[in-house]
């Protein structure tokens, strides 16, 4: 009987020192789950995409609408009393598919207006009369302190893409779509810029371009005929980076050689696209 009690006790005790191991070892903070994935991925359980997407979701739940926002100064807006001709030039130079839509200040955002809804007006050629306030969408507005996961809980069950984002007094403090949400758990999103197919630059007009920041410096020398050195980086973003001395935020500027660079997309991992001016006296050269 006491050989018995003994046989117990000890295997009891074991399965008890077994236990503590598998609690101990089980992450007890957000840092701890990183690095519990970090490790996964070190013994090839996830792949690099699939941990970033994991960072990105764990992320997602701090940030708040204002840390990924478009400031209302970069809003690419649409004046509810200017002219269809100025409207059509605004969406063409743009090429978003949604504009928020102001009264008589940036800050009074009377409605939403999307792109598809003027494509009438470009065939029919003045035939039918234009008013804008007969296309207007409601707008969707929301405080900058609303944490991205609820966002996106929101624009799921509203089926909204865009929302107006409202400082304490109810003016317009910017705005936020559904993929500045989904980008910061996926990484870019292309679907706004129409780029060539394999392209990562998109010409706007004769000096300004768009550029994805993963474009390499080699295909960005071809396309511009410019010699940027490629020694230390791979990328016109890590270019970009390392002239900024820092990873820039959304609206961040640097001068390099003939170009005026400003990141259009960027989250606390890497930049995702930048906004290229080429100086006037540089065309040709």
């Amino acid at each position: 009987m006491t050989s018995e009690r003994s046989r117990r006790g000890l295997w009891f005790s074991s399965w008890l020192a077994f236990l503590r191991q598998r609690l101990n070892n089980e992450p007890q903070s957000r840092e701890q789950i990183i690095d519990f994935l970090k490790n996964a991925r070190q013994h090839e359980l996830l792949d690099t995409d699939a941990l970033s997407m994991i960072e990105g979701v764990l992320q997602v739940s701090d940030l708040r609408v204002r840390d990924i926002m478009i400031p209302r100064a970069e809003m690419v807006a649409l004046r509810r009393d200017d002219p269809l001709e100025k409207i059509l030039q605004t969406a063409v130079k743009s090429a978003h598919s949604r504009f928020p839509v102001v009264g008589d200040d940036k800050g009074e955002v009377v409605g939403i207006l999307l792109a598809k809804d003027l494509l009438t007006f470009c065939v029919e050629n003045g035939r039918r009369a234009f008013n804008i306030r007969d296309l207007l969408r409601s707008a969707v507005f929301v405080p900058d302190s609303k944490r991205l996961n609820v966002l996106l809980k929101e624009f799921r069950s509203s089926r909204n893409h865009m929302a107006i984002v409202v400082d304490e007094y109810g003016s317009a403090a910017g705005l936020v779509t559904i993929e500045d949400v989904l980008e910061q758990i996926v990484g870019e999103i292309d679907d706004e810029h129409d780029y060539d197919e394999g392209s990562g630059i998109f010409r706007r007009d004769e000096c300004e371009f768009s550029v994805k920041a993963r474009t390499t410096i080699e295909d960005f020398n071809d396309y511009f005929g410019v010699d940027f050195s490629n020694d230390e980086f791979d990328t016109i973003g890590g270019l970009v980076i390392n002239a900024l001395g820092h990873l820039p935020k959304r609206g961040e500027t640097v001068e390099l050689g003939v170009f005026h660079f400003t990141v259009m997309r960027a989250d606390s991992r890497r930049v995702h696209l930048l906004n290229v001016v080429r100086a006037v006296s540089a065309i040709g050269n």
